[in-house]
């Protein structure tokens, strides 16, 4: 008899668990909707500008970007998640300069923290909204970020190497008005009678050098500095052997 009861028992309290369920169902039934129509409307839906989805290189109209391989973002990334390669090249100015050789991201490691965003001295990366990553080897979440080619130096203009050529001389000027002097303060420390002979040809490698680098304040400023040094140098070895004669 006993048996009976508590099967009646269960059955009931199952029947009111069920009643208890289709009642919430039954509420949830009639309350409004709120999840996306995706993918159905993924075209036309605005995702959260905050929302991080991949790091981006940021190219502009022209194909180019701002990053100068620097390696700040690699440094700052707790996860090792950027790797940047870079390479030496020529410019037209006969000097070396630093490139972006590949910038490598692997979105598999990525904690979207955006230090690399924020530690960039060019503003050259940001985050998208391209939340569509889903693919089926880890090997695919490492992307190249640098998808366009490298574009080569421009070419320099006539006016940029008229200056160049002038601050070449300017400092050929510099140097041999420093050497000259130089020599002189040498040829006056052995008691020589030429420093009088040598002086007028220091003097006139410093004119020259003041006249190369005219309409350059920079550059007259520190040919004045270099002759400044020079003649105090020569003052101070004059007194000091004038000083040993006493």
């Amino acid at each position: 008899m006993g048996s009976v009861k508590d099967y009646f028992k269960s059955l009931g309290s199952g029947v009111a668990s069920l009643l208890k369920g289709m009642q919430v169902t039954g509420k949830e039934f009639v309350t409004p909707k709120i999840t996306e129509f995706y993918p159905e409307d993924r075209d036309t839906y605005k995702w959260p500008e905050r929302f991080r989805a991949v790091l981006e290189l940021i190219y502009d109209q022209d194909g180019n970007h701002k990053c100068i391989a620097c390696g700040t973002c690699e440094r700052n990334c707790p996860n090792g998640t950027i790797t940047i390669q870079s390479k030496m090249v020529d410019t037209p100015a006969g000097t070396k300069k630093k490139k972006l050789d590949n910038y490598i991201y692997d979105l598999g490691t990525c904690t979207f923290c955006n230090l690399c965003v924020i530690s960039c001295p060019t503003d050259a990366l940001r985050f998208s909204n391209d939340f569509e990553q889903s693919v089926f080897t880890r090997s695919k979440l490492v992307k190249k970020l640098n998808y366009l080619p490298e574009k080569p130096e421009p070419e320099l203009t006539e006016e940029q190497k008229a200056k160049l050529a002038a601050e070449k001389e300017a400092k050929i000027a510099a140097a041999k008005a420093k050497a000259a002097a130089l020599k002189a303060e040498r040829e006056a420390a052995a008691g020589n009678d030429k420093p009088a002979q040598e002086a007028p040809k220091a003097d006139d490698a410093a004119a020259k050098a003041l006249a190369a680098a005219k309409g350059d304040p920079e550059k007259e400023a520190k040919i004045k500095a270099a002759l400044e040094r020079a003649a105090a140098l020569k003052a101070q070895r004059e007194a000091a052997k004038k000083d040993g004669n006493q």
